[in-house]
């Protein structure tokens, strides 16, 4: 899966939640071809997984303060995507000059993402249909264009819960419920 992800292939894995389509974040040509291969509507961004909190500014240049930092390790590792803003990478962005983030809960992806840079990651379905259940559902959707599938079994959550970073202290849940951790 690495050798593939680092040869620019596209790839269905189960994250730490759902079955997604998966490439080089940091590689505009594969961000194309996984919105071409869920015509996913191009001006929608996708949510990018990190394998650390430092990631996003190292990578993506976004500076956030201790009070924000402190925001996210409620939540990071976990099922929590974060809106943040970031100018760079627009073929991310989309014009939007924001970004969603997840810094994932399975230690084999966050291993995986260490070698390979930030990963794209979309539910495994082609714009509008329900995401796959399984590996068996996204062969059927998405046959050979696809580059590779990992069966991971069945799902344990659902889609990532998504939420954006308002002020340095406000969060706007637009997907799913919150729970902080104790």
């Amino acid at each position: 899966m690495k050798k593939a992800l680092l040869n620019k292939k596209i790839g269905i894995i189960l994250t730490d939640t759902i079955y997604g389509i998966v490439g080089l974040a940091l590689d505009k040509d594969v961000v194309e071809r996984i919105y071409k291969v869920k015509k996913r509507d191009i001006k929608k961004p996708m949510i990018i997984l990190i394998s650390s909190i430092e990631d996003l500014s190292n990578i993506f240049g976004i500076n956030l303060n201790q009070k924000c930092i402190n925001i996210l390790k409620e939540f990071w590792p976990g099922n929590v995507s974060v809106i943040l803003p970031c100018k760079k990478f627009e073929h991310i962005h989309r014009g939007l000059n924001s970004i969603a983030f997840r810094l994932p809960n399975k230690k084999e992806l966050i291993d995986l993402i260490k070698e390979t840079g930030p990963l794209v990651a979309t539910s495994a379905n082609k714009e509008g249909k329900k995401p796959a259940q399984s590996i068996i559902e996204a062969k059927k959707c998405f046959h050979d264009e696809i580059d590779f599938y990992i069966d991971g079994g069945e799902p344990s959550q659902n889609p990532s819960i998504l939420v954006k970073l308002k002020n340095e202290d406000e969060l706007e849940i637009l997907r799913g419920k919150i729970c902080l951790k104790k």
